[in-house]
């Protein structure tokens, strides 16, 4: 009498791995386009965030901040200053956040400024552009050119 084997025979254990990358190729795809999608609505988030602390900080200084890292916190033991005046986390203040990268321009005498949020990775962390300025609005560019005043004002 022949014993029998117990186990999974060679053709068993391909077909489940087979199964396992077909599942695999169809969900990396829709989990790179949710990452691209979070990474684009944080921009967005922090864009508006910029804008509310741009307002605060012109309430309080009498001018626009020279320069991002101007919102950011304090140091320890200090106290909000111009320098430094606590409004936004030390991640945004550093000008990168989710994949984007912010690039804070002051206008003249401080009296305006734009902020231009770009992808790190053009396709990969993000696809689109966006701008705004001391108007409030924030506009997305689609193409890759980069988003100016110009651009499509996101609704």
């Amino acid at each position: 009498m022949r014993d029998k084997q117990k186990g999974f025979s060679l053709i068993e254990l391909l077909i489940v791995v087979a199964i396992i990358l077909i599942i695999a190729a169809i969900a990396i795809p829709n989990f790179l386009r949710s990452k691209i999608a979070a990474n684009q609505s944080s921009a967005v988030g922090s864009l508006r965030s910029l804008n509310t602390a741009c307002i605060a900080y012109i309430t309080t200084f009498g001018q626009f901040p020279a320069a991002l890292t101007n919102l950011g916190p304090v140091t320890s033991g200090g106290t909000a200053s111009s320098t430094s005046a606590d409004l936004i986390d030390s991640v945004l203040a550093a000008g990168s956040k989710s994949g984007y990268t912010f690039t804070y321009t002051a206008g003249t005498s401080n009296q305006s400024y734009s902020i231009t949020a770009s992808p790190i990775a053009q396709g990969s962390s993000g696809q689109n552009m966006y701008y705004t300025d001391q108007s409030g609005l924030i506009r997305v560019d689609t193409s890759g050119a980069g988003a100016t005043v110009g651009s499509t004002p996101i609704g």
